[in-house]
């Protein structure tokens, strides 16, 4: 009998755990079944991160965050579609604090006279179902050129903590950093800087 009821008990336990646990969500990669529509960046689910060769020894790691932009997608015809995005520069971070405070400071990306880094698409050329090639203007440190980025579809669905339609898509590009005026200690700390912005986007009703 207590074998009964423990077992029973049990089971009641999982099942109320199972009620309380919201659904998985259910994101699709086909393009076809994502919404058309007007998005906005979801700031605490999006990352900017971004890597440079360390003396050749390394290849050094940091991020921004407080990321803020806007997307207009269209499905049924890719190339139509837009992106913006606004990335604070103060917001970059590394697992040092002293050289986080320096890369704000006007050596580095003098935060305090060029606070944003932008990238706004030019144009989107489709390279797969899932793949495309967003071109777009990068202005960082006060210089603006134009800048390509590979993106490829990560998913999209309705959140189910949130219950708002998500699409995301993770993007990666490569800069010379001197050719925005971000020049020092070139080439001792490599030239070539990597971009990976993890983007999550909110359809906007």
């Amino acid at each position: 009998m207590k074998s009964f009821l423990g077992s029973g008990l049990a089971s009641g336990l999982a099942l109320a755990l199972l009620a309380g646990t919201p659904a998985l969500a259910q994101a699709t990669r086909d393009p076809a079944q994502i919404q058309s529509g007007t998005y906005a960046v979801d700031p605490g689910h999006t990352q900017v991160g971004w890597r440079v060769s360390h003396m050749g020894f390394s290849n050094y790691a940091g991020g921004f965050s407080d990321v803020s932009g806007s997307l207009t997608l269209d499905p049924k015809n890719p190339a139509a579609s837009k992106l913006s995005i606004k990335v604070p520069v103060a917001s970059v971070t590394t697992t040092s604090a002293k050289l986080t405070g320096e890369l704000k400071g006007d050596q580095w990306l003098d935060a305090g006279k060029y606070p944003d880094m932008t990238f706004v698409s030019t144009k989107v050329a489709p390279a797969g179902k899932d793949h495309a090639k967003v071109t777009g203007d990068l202005t960082l440190h006060g210089v603006t050129k134009p800048v390509t980025l590979d993106v490829t579809l990560v998913g999209a669905g309705a959140n189910p903590l949130s219950k708002k339609y998500t699409v995301g898509f993770e993007a990666t590009g490569t800069l010379k950093r001197s050719e925005f005026g971000v020049k020092t200690y070139v080439p001792l700390i490599g030239d070539e800087l990597h971009l990976t912005i993890a983007g999550a986007f909110e359809r906007q009703d």
